[in-house]
């Protein structure tokens, strides 16, 4: 006996798969930074995101309380596992917890040298705990760095990364960028949050110097998982196949309104919600019987 084919529920055709981004980074129980917001981040922006773990970390909105790094063999047989099913689009680099990890993901990410990959260097946490010592610096100095097509550090970090032994006083912000280019990053985009200007100013530096400068109204309060946020969207955005400058521009847009329309659920610092478009303009809830 065969179904009225009326009745029956239509049967979509296959669908193209939306791009695919693979995340290395820790897991953020608190769901404001890490893995969590990386992977918010990517399904608002239409792509799938895989996700590798590199660090269980014990934190909340007030900060980092403890971080646990994964064996690197672990690292590598989740990336090895989903890589070897499924075409990846980009790579995003968050905390990599380890010299040994480093190593790994360096060594990954080297197999697939067409791939875009985007590296937000966490050093710090937003309340200041370091979550990389000098000698995971170096490895991502030597390692990551010349694999890098966008390097997404605030203003503080890039001048932990750039600093030289020989430097009297620190180097402004476009000498720290040219100098992470020649240890091989394509593009550095510097971001402002933590400098002391009345905007703030995101700078897009490439090879031949400034590419491109934006300025953003400063919020107030402090968020956590900004910098995740934005090097996710950056991303994504090249995923779907934006060219570096609007990949830029369009996530720093994503970001802000992602941070503007922040919520504050703990006792700490706001998160942002990555997801706002998908709330704006809600009807007020009915209060009818």
């Amino acid at each position: 006996m065969t179904q009225n084919s009326q009745n029956s529920p239509s049967v979509p055709a296959a669908q193209v798969p939306p791009p695919i981004v693979l995340v290395f980074a820790a897991s953020d129980p608190s769901g404001g930074a890490g893995i969590q917001a990386d992977i918010m981040t990517l399904s608002s922006m239409g792509c799938h995101p895989l996700s590798v773990i590199t660090a269980i970390t014990v934190q909340d909105t007030l900060g980092v309380e403890a971080v646990l790094p994964l064996d690197a063999d672990w690292v590598e047989d989740q990336a090895r596992a989903v890589l070897e099913d499924m075409p990846v689009a980009a790579f995003k680099v968050g905390l990599v917890g380890s010299v040994e990890n480093v190593s790994i993901i360096a060594e990954i990410v080297s197999d697939y040298p067409d791939i875009p990959l985007v590296f937000d260097p966490v050093l710090a946490s937003g309340r200041g705990d370091e979550l990389a010592n000098d000698e995971v610096l170096q490895a991502i100095r030597e390692m990551l760095l010349p694999q890098t097509t966008v390097l997404t550090p605030n203003s503080m970090e890039a001048r932990r990364l750039a600093e030289e032994d020989e430097d009297d006083e620190s180097p402004d912000l476009a000498t720290c960028a040219q100098r992470l280019i020649a240890e091989g990053c394509e593009y550095v985009l510097v971001t402002g949050t933590h400098e002391n200007t009345a905007k703030v100013i995101n700078t897009l530096h490439g090879e031949n110097g400034q590419i491109r400068s934006d300025r953003w109204e400063r919020l107030p309060g402090s968020y956590h998982g900004s910098g995740c946020t934005l090097a996710s969207a950056i991303a994504a955005n090249l995923a779907n196949g934006l060219d570096i400058a609007d990949a830029v521009r369009d996530a720093q847009d994503y970001t802000w309104q992602s941070l503007a329309n922040g919520f504050r659920p703990g006792m700490g610092q706001h998160i942002p919600d990555r997801f706002f478009w998908a709330r704006a303009g809600e009807p007020d809830a009915d209060t009818t019987d």
